[in-house]
C-alpha cells in the first residue's frame, strides 16, 4: 500500500457524495471510498450479505483513483444477477466470485490491501477475526459495515475502532510482514486522525454520533 494521498481520497470523497442525496451526518460509503482511495489500494475485496450495494459502487470510485482492483465476494448466483443490474454499467469495473467469504479471504486473496464486510453477514465476526489472526503480506485495512444493525457490535471481541458513521463501522488495520509501520489510524474524541507516513501530517476527520445512539470503540 502506498503513502496516503488526500488528492485521491478527497476526489473519491466528493464523487461519492454526489451518487447520493446530501446527508447533514456522515456516510459511510463516502468514509470507505475516502479511506479506500487515500491510501491508494490496488486490491479492494467487498463482501456482500446480499447483492452488491453501494458500497461496492463506493469501491468502484475509490478504484478509478487508485486504478486498483475490485472483487466482490456473493454467496448465490442469485446475488451476482442482482448485483449487475444495481451496479449497471459499474458493474464491468468489479469481478464477481461466488463461495464462502472466510475461505476466500485466507486463501485466495491475502493480497488484498483493503476488505469490506457486511456486519449483516451472519458470521462476519469469525470472518474479521480469521483476517486479523492470519499473516498477511500488505498492510491491510478491514472495514466493517453495516455494524449497528446486529446488536452483537455492543459487545464484540474484535479489537476494531467503532466508528459512528452511516450505520457503524468497524475499522482495522493490520500491519503487514514487509512493513509494520504503515501510516495509522486512530481515535480522538469525536475524531479520526490519520497519520501520513511520508510527512509526518495529521489529517482529522469528524464525525458525530446520532442523537440518542449510544456507541462505544
Amino acid at each position: 500500500m502506498a503513502c496516503w494521498s488526500a488528492e485521491n481520497a478527497t476526489k473519491a470523497y466528493l464523487r461519492t457524495m454526489r451518487m447520493g442525496e446530501k446527508a447533514r451526518e456522515p456516510n459511510g460509503v463516502e468514509f470507505i471510498s475516502a479511506l479506500a482511495a487515500g491510501n491508494n489500494a490496488q486490491i479492494m475485496v467487498v463482501a456482500c450479505a446480499g447483492a452488491a450495494d453501494s458500497t461496492t459502487l463506493a469501491l468502484v470510485v475509490a478504484a478509478q483513483q487508485s486504478h486498483g482492483r475490485i472483487i466482490c465476494i456473493l454467496s448465490s448466483k442469485q446475488d451476482h444477477h442482482l448485483s449487475k443490474t444495481t451496479l449497471g454499467i459499474n458493474a464491468g469495473h468489479v469481478e464477481f466470485v461466488n463461495g464462502d467469504v472466510k475461505n476466500l479471504l485466507i486463501n485466495y486473496y491475502k493480497e488484498a490491501d483493503f476488505v469490506a464486510i457486511d456486519c449483516n453477514l451472519e458470521n462476519y465476526e469469525m470472518i474479521i477475526l480469521s483476517i486479523q489472526e492470519n499473516a498477511r503480506p500488505n498492510n491491510t485495512i478491514v472495514v466493517g459495515y453495516n455494524t449497528f444493525c446486529k446488536e452483537s457490535w455492543r459487545n464484540s471481541p474484535l479489537c476494531s475502532d467503532l466508528l459512528p458513521i452511516g450505520e457503524g463501522l468497524l475499522l482495522t488495520r493490520i500491519a503487514g510482514k514487509r512493513n509494520s509501520n504503515g501510516p495509522g489510524l486512530k481515535m480522538r474524541g469525536n475524531w479520526i486522525v490519520k497519520v501520513d507516513k511520508c510527512t509526518g501530517e495529521e489529517h482529522l476527520f469528524r464525525v458525530r454520533c446520532s442523537v440518542g445512539r449510544v456507541t462505544r470503540a
